[in-house]
């Protein structure tokens, strides 16, 4: 018997997958400007870390990228976890937030070598939206928002600084 829950997790994983093949023929996120920004700029939807790292407006991404050195421990948990969980990461480009974590998680995630192919990354708009409703389905409030999948299920998530202040160590805890 299938569950409303159960339902609901495997019409989410169509719409992935539905999103990540559109990708291949099409762009699966927009490029809007920042109303509150000059010249600034908002990735909207399906993006890639690769976006954030080349464009060159946004330099707090390789400043903070250089500067962060994760915890041994928590690089060996992710490091661990690498073919057992899936992550989907929902961030604004506009959040300072989203500015200083975004880049410190995805160092963490290339020195564990845990794989893009595991990692899913939402770019929303100011008012927390992404393209096709997923931030919506996710329940996104704040960005950045972590959330860590084992076997198609949520298992936690970790959002902004997490509730230790530290979204690293809070991180950490759900990949144990």
């Amino acid at each position: 018997m299938i569950t409303h829950k159960k339902l609901f997790w495997n019409c989410l994983l169509l719409i992935l997958i539905s999103i990540s093949e559109l990708s291949i023929a099409q762009t699966a996120y927009q490029t809007l400007p920042d109303p509150k920004i000059k010249g600034g700029i908002i990735f909207k939807g399906m993006i890639t870390k690769y976006l954030l790292e080349n464009e060159a407006s946004f330099k707090w991404y390789n400043n903070n990228k250089k500067n962060y050195q994760p915890d041994i421990s928590i690089l060996t948990s992710l490091e661990s976890s690498k073919n057992k969980l899936s992550l989907i990461v929902f961030g604004g480009t506009w959040c300072e937030d989203s500015q200083s974590i975004l880049p410190e998680f995805f160092k963490l995630q290339e020195l564990s070598g845990f794989p893009d192919s595991s990692v899913i990354f939402f770019g929303v708009d100011r008012d927390k939206k992404s393209l096709g409703g997923i931030a919506e389905a996710f329940n996104i409030t704040n960005v950045p928002t972590i959330i860590v999948m084992k076997n198609g299920k949520e298992k936690g998530r970790v959002v902004e600084y997490g509730t230790s202040g530290k979204w690293d160590a809070d991180l950490n805890e759900l990949l144990k």
